[in-house]
């Protein structure tokens, strides 16, 4: 393995062996439930993921999947689960049918079993360094930082995508870390400026090669959130030409992506022990 890569899968499958233990423990067993509307192809690749490892971890795991819901009753069926004491989590699969409010939904899963983290309430806490479940993904990419001894604190980190998915939520966790943060974005004017003078840059966007080499410095450690289907194979945002430069860097696939399953099974884990929280108050 090039010592310059930071490999999600070994450090996914620590924290699976870990959480197994863990969930040995537990007296009950946690479940699950990925709400699915109508056929996506992707979306069923994704669910048969999470399936898998949630099995492996010893979840539960139901896929209450509908082909068409009008928008009031999948909300009823979400607020069933919520009171539904078997229930741990609730993932909404995205992405959704144009004729249904994202929004709206998202926000009726109880932010103590919004394990995907996408709730307004979970995003709140977050900011205010409250106890939360944080989305997959950001979770995954700091607990790659951790893993590998990455220090924050007064470190220049840029990143570049600000969705509600990944760049918005990392802002807020790098900036609980101590990290001095830009975030750039499709409107940003000269990217460049802005990712040459990070010491971390770490990059969602979705554009193949959107970072090359003259945009990052010597010893920047970088870390590629893009996925980019061509021709059948996957790339990710960053040019492979910057693995010269970089002192650390994500390999697509094989970098974030197994991190981002394994931290929706983190979360399960901790969506019970903050509903016990919740209880014993």
């Amino acid at each position: 393995m090039n010592e310059k890569i930071i490999d999600g899968k070994k450090v996914r499958k620590e924290k699976e062996l870990k959480l197994q233990e863990k969930v040995m423990t537990l007296k009950e067993k946690l479940t699950l439930v990925v709400i699915s509307i109508a056929f996506d192809e992707a979306s069923q690749v994704y669910i048969r993921q999470k399936e898998l490892l949630a099995k492996k971890i010893g979840y539960n795991f139901i896929n209450l999947h509908f082909d068409t819901i009008l928008e009031e009753d999948l909300i009823k069926e979400i607020e069933k689960l919520n009171e539904d004491k078997n229930i741990t989590g609730i993932i909404v699969q995205l992405p959704l049918p144009s004729y249904l409010n994202k929004e709206r939904i998202l926000n009726s899963i109880s932010p103590l079993k919004d394990v995907d983290g996408l709730t307004n309430t979970n995003f709140l806490k977050l900011t205010k360094k409250e106890p939360s479940l944080i989305p997959c993904t950001p979770k995954g990419i700091i607990s790659l930082l951790d893993y590998y001894k990455i220090a924050l604190k007064e470190k220049r980190v840029v990143i570049v995508g600000r969705s509600e998915l990944v760049g918005l939520p990392l802002f807020h966790l790098l900036l609980n870390k101590d990290a001095t943060v830009t975030l750039c974005h499709s409107k940003t004017k000269n990217l460049k400026q802005y990712t040459k003078l990070a010491d971390i840059l770490i990059v969602a966007v979705g554009k193949k090669d959107l970072i090359t080499e003259d945009m990052v410095k010597d010893g920047v450690i970088i870390i590629d959130v893009g996925i980019n289907r061509v021709d059948g194979k996957l790339y990710g945002d960053v040019d492979s030409a910057c693995f010269k430069k970089a002192r650390l860097m994500t390999p697509v696939p094989g970098g974030v992506g197994p991190m981002t399953v394994i931290s929706l099974m983190e979360n399960v884990y901790l969506a019970k022990k903050l509903q016990e929280d919740k209880l014993e108050k």
